[in-house]
């Protein structure tokens, strides 16, 4: 394994790590030799995770935590002080949007969006970044989506404007905390199959190739396709990266609105 990715000795922190695009994420920077603490609201699925990387020969401590508030992301920081006394690495995964037309969607909905995906993201930022700050040296990455720099419709009002805040905390906190050793960047990915996406597209057969109109390279994302990126920004690779508001998306967010997509048949060879 390159140096350069190599995460031996480092601690990471991964909310939402039961299932998903965070599972997916824990289990790559364990691969590279990282210590994890899990924090999942979903106890089963984030103790089968750490078990996972307990199985790997690394150090997993896993939590359930409610991201929207927070004494229990500072009771987890508690937890990550005694258990490993550092932090190196923190991904911000966990937070649900509720879905609601404008003119309709209720302001309690509207606020619990905000709490998951915007106020847990700042008290997780803020706990990982005075930790990070002291040691002189992190990494933090808040996933965004791409309905955070376009807008999506179909309901999302509540979501998009709460990613949208997570990219300018992403932003500021890059400018506040990159002098002290500290980089944040934002992964933005669009349609990512998960257990929420996969019921919606259940319900609504027709969903998926909407999504696939749009998507260049011709498939739903994974969440193993976070893999790679998230190995990158916990490393020495990554050295000179903050700010940085990076697409996860298949061509998505290249693709004029206008553009149309070159289809290949699937069961074709060539």
């Amino acid at each position: 394994m390159s140096s350069l990715f190599d995460l031996t000795g480092r601690v990471a922190m991964v909310s939402g790590s039961a299932s998903g695009m965070g599972k997916a994420m824990s289990l790559a920077l364990a691969e590279h030799g990282a210590d994890l603490m899990l924090l999942d609201i979903n106890e089963v699925g984030v103790q089968s995770t750490a078990a996972s990387i307990r199985g790997m020969g690394r150090k997993a401590i896993a939590v359930t935590c409610d991201v929207s508030r927070p004494d229990s992301i500072r009771a987890t920081f508690a937890t990550l002080d005694k258990e490993f006394g550092r932090i190196d690495f923190l991904g911000n995964v966990a937070g649900e949007g509720c879905l609601g037309k404008p003119e309709e969607i209720s302001l309690d909905d509207v606020e619990k969006t905000w709490r998951n995906l915007v106020y847990g993201r700042f008290c997780m930022c803020q706990e990982a970044g005075r930790r990070m700050i002291a040691q002189r040296r992190g990494s933090i990455v808040n996933i965004g989506s791409l309905a955070s720099i376009t807008a999506l419709g179909r309901s999302h009002i509540a979501y998009s404007m709460a990613m949208g805040a997570v990219v300018q905390m992403t932003r500021e906190l890059s400018t506040e905390w990159s002098a002290l050793g500290v980089r944040v960047n934002a992964i933005l990915p669009a349609q990512v199959l998960n257990p929420g996406l996969e019921k919606r597209i259940e319900a609504d057969p027709a969903l998926q190739d909407r999504f696939l109109q749009g998507i260049p390279a011709g498939r739903l994302g994974h969440p193993d396709d976070i893999r790679g990126l998230a190995v990158l920004l916990a490393s020495d690779a990554s050295s000179w990266i903050t700010g940085a508001l990076i697409p996860m998306d298949g061509g998505n967010l290249a693709m004029n609105g206008g553009g149309t997509r070159r289809y290949v048949d699937p069961a074709s060879s060539t």
